[in-house]
């Protein structure tokens, strides 16, 4: 939350310049404030697991979060209770009328298949143009960040050799970004996917912004310069065992996957794992909802044309 400071106080620039968030009196005064209403997109086969990991972090900031659970079809469920996703869960066709501040779309275990062969692939791209008029901002978590990118702006991912699985150190960009607020110069995430998209490609986009990535895992945070489309690579979300649990997993049904790196202590799937990534992954759920939701989105709901102009 902002530093709320009288308007000429001379702190002020000084603040400023470190990227301190602060507000002045006068559009203090001028705030509406309600509870931000958001739509989890869940993709995953087991929703229960991630729609806890998704709340733990919206639930750990100080802003009080309306949730809406999205499923994309209503074929039964493998991994979750039919009951669970009819009481809990609601058909886009419930909520193509509403309009959300924040919208997050989960991974998938898709990363091989192309997308025009995913079979709710015509839906995903519904739903994506739709939040473009009913939602502030967006949130793409792995292959939703994948999909994002190349049904809105035409990028081809590149399947990689090896799964990519792991923990992995990340540098942020120099620039004050929001987003970055209060990151350090190094910090690490969890990553698990089969594809990425050239880092040179997306720097080189004229539309995006890079604001980290890794040596070793690529491009991590890619936000859209109008600030409404934040694309993760990776997996923020994840708890400690979540890599541990793939990996026995893929074991189990023949796949020969590689060991997690910089994950098991020592390296060794028999040790406990380390977890390093949850401090990072809230602050970046909670500055994303801070600054470019609850900053951003108009007290009315009904009138998307209202944002709040972007201010650093």
């Amino acid at each position: 939350m902002p530093v709320r400071i009288p308007d000429n106080l001379p702190a002020a620039g000084v603040l400023i310049s470190e990227n301190i968030f602060v507000m002045s009196e006068t559009r203090a005064a001028n705030q509406d404030i309600r509870p931000m209403k958001v739509l989890i997109l869940n993709l995953m086969p087991n929703k229960i697991e991630t729609e806890t990991q998704l709340l733990r972090l919206l639930g750990n900031t100080p802003l009080q979060v309306d949730v809406d659970l999205l499923r994309i079809h209503d074929k039964v469920s493998k991994h979750t209770p039919t009951d669970h996703m009819n009481t809990f869960y609601r058909d886009f066709d419930e909520v193509r009328s509403n309009n959300y501040d924040g919208l997050i779309i989960t991974g998938a275990p898709l990363g091989q298949v192309p997308y025009e062969e995913v079979t709710f692939w015509s839906k995903i791209q519904e739903i994506i143009d739709w939040s473009q008029t009913h939602v502030t901002s967006t949130l793409y978590l792995c292959w939703a960040a994948h999909a994002g990118l190349y049904h809105l702006y035409g990028l081809e991912r590149e399947l990689l050799a090896r799964k990519r699985s792991g923990v992995f150190p990340h540098r942020r960009a120099s620039q004050p970004y929001p987003l970055l607020r209060g990151f350090d110069d190094e910090f690490f995430a969890p990553h698990s996917r089969y594809a990425e998209i050239p880092l040179a490609k997306l720097e080189a986009h004229p539309e995006l912004n890079v604001l980290a990535h890794s040596d070793e895992a690529g491009a991590y945070l890619i936000l859209s310069k109008d600030n409404r489309k934040l694309f993760v690579t990776g997996h923020p979300e994840y708890q400690k065992h979540t890599l541990r649990d793939e990996y026995f997993r893929d074991l189990g049904e023949g796949l020969e996957p590689d060991i997690p790196q910089n994950y098991f202590a020592n390296d060794n799937p028999q040790h406990e794992a380390v977890a390093r990534w949850f401090g990072h992954g809230s602050l970046l759920v909670s500055n994303w909802l801070n600054y470019y939701v609850y900053q951003l989105t108009p007290y009315d709901l009904h009138d998307m044309n209202a944002m709040t102009p972007w201010e650093s």
